[in-house]
């Protein structure tokens, strides 16, 4: 019985024919709203960095060597390809490619380097809306990331310049 089983699944099996596409020798293009990799383009980047603070896997690095001169690194290591970076961009200066075959042996293949000279923007004065009171007394001054050793440091000086700081307070629960 079990045997005769196996013939009629074989059957089946033969009746269906191929059902595996043949990719390496006939690639498919990408379907419409893939996100592949991001391109930057540096010609219509502004500096803003919400780039690089809306990356989730922080793989876009920023170091502002003065008040003038900001690097954007994107490292590509363990990006996702979630488009957020492209989404955030008040330019348009970061958009997702098509490519999906994007494995390489060496990692510089994949990285991008931005150098740009930082302005105000012509427009409206600046990047994004006015931060909430909670959000400024996060980071003041300039972004710190360490390019050499391509990691994201939380580096940044407090709005609360000449107030001491206080811990938590305690409560003592009966």
């Amino acid at each position: 019985m079990s045997f005769i089983s196996k013939i009629r699944e074989t059957l089946i099996c033969l009746k269906a024919g191929r059902v595996t596409l043949p990719y390496p020798y006939q690639p498919r293009p990408a379907p419409e709203k893939f996100r592949g990799r991001p391109i930057f383009d540096a010609s219509k980047c502004i500096g803003c960095a919400g780039c690089a603070n809306n990356c989730p896997a922080r793989e876009i690095l920023v170091l502002d060597i003065c008040q003038e001169i900001r690097i954007l690194k994107y490292l590509g290591r363990r990006c996702t390809y979630c488009g957020r970076c492209a989404d955030v961009c008040p330019e348009n200066a970061i958009t997702m490619s098509k490519d999906y075959e994007t494995a390489t042996n060496n990692i510089a293949d994949i990285q991008q380097k931005l150098e740009l000279f930082m302005s105000t923007c012509q427009r409206c004065g600046r990047c994004f809306k006015e931060p909430s009171p909670l959000e400024q007394l996060k980071l003041k001054g300039y972004r710190f990331d360490d390019l050499a050793n391509e990691r994201w440091i939380f580096k940044s000086k407090s709005y609360l310049d000449n107030f001491k700081v206080s811990d938590d307070i305690h409560i003592e629960l009966d």
